[in-house]
Order: C-alpha cells, then structure tokens, then sequence
C-alpha cells in the first residue's frame, strides 16, 4: 500500500472528528473542537495518512515549534491514531511516510507523545515498534497512578478513615457547574504549593465542558452549599481521568478530597477500566513527587507511564 502523508485542512473536521470516534485509542482530546480551541497558542501542523483510493488510515495532532514536529504541544499526549485495521507493517509504511513528509517540509525530528496504553480499547502499541525502528530515543517518562477496576485493591486505613470523616461532618458529593469556585480553589492549592497556575482558566473549562458535556465533568464536595473540593474528570470510553484536584482549607480538614474520590472510584466511574489520576513527576519526570505518589496509590492506584520519544528526521 502507498501511504500519502498530508497537512489536516479546516475543511476535513467531519472526516477527522469522525476517525477518532471509531479509532482504537481515540479519545475526545482529540477532536477538532478541543484540539482548536487553543490554536492561537499552538498552532496546528496535524497529518493525516490516506491509503488507497484515498482512505484515511491514521492521524497525527501535531503542532509546529521551529524546525520540531511536536504530538501535540498542547495536549498531555497525541501520538498516532488508528483504527482496529492498524497492523505492524502498516505502521512502519505510515512512518516511512510521515518522516519523508517532514523531511520535505525542513523539520529535523519529532517529539512524539505516546498515548498511554490505559487509553487504549484494544493494543494499538504499533506506533512503539515503528519508533524503534527509526531509531527514537525516550526523552521522558512521567508516571501517573491508575485504579484498574478488573484487580481492584484496597483503599489504605488512612484514606477510608478521612472519607468517613467527611461524611460523620455532614459533607455530601455531587455534581458541580461553577468551575469558576472550583478552579479559584485549584489556583490557590498550586500557588501554594508549587508556584504555578492552572493550564486552563475557569472560562476555558466552562466553555469546554460545555463543548462535551459527556466527557468533562466537575464534581464537589459541598456542606451547607458550600464547595470544600473537587475534582474535574475527563472521561473517555476506557479511561475517568482526574484532570485537577484540589480542597481549601477546610476542605483539606474535613477530609472532601478524600470523599469526592471515593465516590467517583466506588460509585461514579466503578464500571470504568481504569480511574487515572494523573502524573505525580516534575522535571520532566526526572524527581518523583513522593507524598503526592503516596497519596493516589492510597486508593489503589498503581504505576502507568507516559512517554515521550524524540525522533531525528534525516
């Protein structure tokens, strides 16, 4: 089979938005509608791959940073999206083409952002063999912890006594809309605590969860009507993924976090496969934040990987 590699255009979004829903580690990160509505900071530079009679066989989100080709510098990953027909040569044919595209348009590697396997319905892992064989190089590994509902293991004493806590003071989860509460709690607790400031602003995930209202979701603890913490997820098809976390201070005192978790882990998302909380490394995965770590396995979440490779294109 030959393999085309060209740029997305504006007009293809049904076609793209369409692929994902039926790729096999798909996810609504993915389509047009997230992926654009911050394109005034990463401009797109995605791929997609037609085979013959011109049917799209894969994509690739991408961004352009001078003479890189990034998957995708505005999402936590993006590597290459594929259907149940991927297979191994057919990969290695979408990379031979992908890297010759690039070479003719002067980038000289790619900074390729692996989609986790926990994101995937079914093995879609061709994309690591055809980095081999281009010689990629694993730049970074950042490590998230998971709860896999199929060996589901206990909560530790610590955090089943903080979740009881909360409910003897009254506290009550459900679901919440004013992200504007909310992530005014997640800004203090990351200034606080690590002198940054949120990715999105409360606007952006306004307007985004009501873009996908299936997919982005915020959930609270309240007593009295009054938002202690929360969580926002996004979920996909396999995947409740813990996008912020965050308690005020009282919060913090009457154990909310540990409430709203608990929920979402045991009632919420129970038929889910995987609850992901999210990565607890910094410096580009080079130092473990040990307590945060601690922290998410104490519900019985475990170690999931997100890689990053780097590709010379010569």
């Amino acid at each position: 089979m030959v393999i085309e590699a060209a740029p997305y255009e504006a007009g293809g979004k049904g076609e793209w938005d369409g692929f994902v829903g039926g790729a096999k580690n798909g996810v609504f990160l993915f389509r047009r509608d997230y992926m654009d509505y911050h394109a005034d900071r990463f401009p797109d530079a995605s791929l997609v791959f037609r085979g013959e009679g011109g049917r799209v066989v894969a994509l690739l989100p991408a961004t352009r940073r001078e003479d890189a080709l990034v998957s995708h510098a505005g999402l936590t990953f993006g590597g290459i999206i594929a259907d149940s027909g991927m297979k191994v040569g057919l990969m290695l044919e979408v990379f031979d083409a992908m890297a010759e595209r690039l070479r003719s348009e002067g980038v000289r590697r790619l900074v390729y952002k692996a989609v986790p396997h926990i994101y995937h319905r079914v093995p879609a892992e061709e994309d690591l063999y055809a980095l081999f064989r281009h010689g990629a190089r694993l730049t970074r590994r950042d490590v998230s912890s998971a709860v896999d509902a199929r060996a589901r293991l206990p909560f530790s004493k610590g955090r089943r006594y903080e979740a009881k806590r909360a409910r003897r003071e009254g506290l009550e989860v459900g679901r919440g809309d004013d992200f504007e509460t909310f992530m005014r709690i997640e800004e203090q607790v990351l200034g606080e605590k690590y002198d940054t400031r949120p990715v999105h602003t409360a606007a952006e995930l306004s307007m985004l969860a009501g873009r996908f209202p299936d997919n982005i979701k915020l959930h609270v603890a309240r007593r009295g009507g009054e938002t202690l913490a929360g969580v926002v997820v996004y979920e996909s098809e396999c995947v409740a993924h813990a996008q912020y976390i965050a308690a005020g201070e009282e919060g913090k005192r009457l154990g909310a976090l540990d409430l709203v978790l608990e929920h979402l882990i045991n009632v919420e998302y129970a038929g889910k496969r995987y609850f992901d909380f999210g990565i607890s490394t910094e410096d580009a995965g080079r130092r473990l934040n040990a307590g945060l770590a601690e922290n998410k396995q104490g519900f019985g979440a475990r170690a999931v990987v997100y890689d990053f490779y780097e590709m010379e294109i010569n």
